[in-house]
């Protein structure tokens, strides 16, 4: 790919993921709505509130150190970072040779990490109590996106994840494979647990004994609350943008074309708003297991990943 071409790949993704998550948040909370029989703010409020909050004053608590007033713009940077690596738009950019699999679950687990510090630096019931329930999903989770992304590179024989989706974009056997579905279905539930998603966790809730991510940030207020939303909001997008690239990779730019980057990011945003809504009507009629239940859940959707690795190994052994 051209390097004019390559490089507005790279930023028109961190664009996207950055600009349009709260969009894309906005969009699932009014198809909840509807389905809910309500109004709904709109698809613009997330981006009306992080301007009402962006004006406000920043209040750090008493006591506080570095790992909580860093850990909003640490969760943002990791995401950005990550966001450019991973092919949504295009599988050729400049940065295309460094999309490993195993560095874009570590940024992503960066972030959980900092916001975990955050919630044990304030030194509250609260904090400890998400922050500890927070790293036992990731325990489960970030193994699982692992296995679940390695069982489509075995055949593809890297886990470069720009030559994963290629390869499964020119020959799509690979994803109707029992090895692909079993990979698919980890992923999803991964994706759940790692965005804070009805059933593992609710995040338009706040009850003390079954809130997760919103116990590690109850501190935080103004511009750094913020962040840590925007934060939120592009690993949402981001984990659904992957997932669409892995499985449903059709439309995203091999070449050097400014059209075909084009056709990218119209089908991208199409792919994403679907994805939403899917995850949206789900959730009006899902509801969230009990705490002391997540960890089963989690332990079945490993299961699945690390089944979905013995096939693809067994299919590939024997092609």
């Amino acid at each position: 790919m051209s390097t004019a071409v390559g490089y507005a790949a790279v930023a028109g993704q961190v664009v996207l993921v950055g600009a349009g998550a709260p969009v894309v948040t906005g969009w699932m909370r009014q198809v909840r709505a509807r389905l809910e029989g309500r109004a709904g703010a709109g698809v613009l409020q997330p981006w009306r509130d992080a301007r009402k909050l962006l004006r406000k004053e920043p209040i750090t608590p008493v006591g506080t150190g570095p790992a909580f007033r860093t850990a909003p713009a640490l969760l943002v940077a990791t995401t950005a970072v990550a966001a450019a690596l991973v092919p949504l738009l295009s599988t050729d950019t400049p940065v295309s040779s460094h999309a490993d699999l195993i560095l874009v679950v570590a940024l992503i687990a960066l972030g959980t990490m900092a916001l975990a510090l955050a919630g044990l630096d304030t030194g509250t019931a609260f904090g400890g109590m998400g922050a500890s329930r927070e790293m036992t999903v990731a325990a489960l989770v970030e193994p699982t996106i692992l296995l679940s992304v390695f069982a489509l590179s075995i055949p593809a024989g890297t886990t470069n994840i720009p030559a994963i989706v290629s390869g499964a974009a020119h020959e799509p056997a690979r994803l109707a494979s029992p090895a692909g579905l079993l990979a698919t279905a980890a992923l999803a539930v991964a994706v759940l647990a790692e965005t804070g998603r009805i059933p593992v966790d609710n995040p338009s809730t706040h009850l003390e004994l079954t809130m997760i991510h919103e116990a590690m940030v109850l501190e935080y207020a103004g511009p750094d609350l913020a962040l840590v939303e925007l934060g939120a909001q592009m690993r949402l997008t981001l984990l659904l943008g992957l997932l669409s690239s892995l499985f449903v990779p059709w439309g995203i730019a091999t070449g050097s074309s400014w059209v075909a980057l084009g056709v990218a990011l119209v089908l991208f945003a199409a792919k994403i708003c679907l994805l939403g809504a899917v995850l949206a009507a789900a959730e009006v009629f899902w509801a969230k297991v009990r705490l002391f239940r997540v960890p089963e859940l989690l332990a079945g959707s490993f299961l699945l990943a690390l089944l979905a690795v013995t096939a693809s190994y067994f299919l590939s052994g024997v092609s």
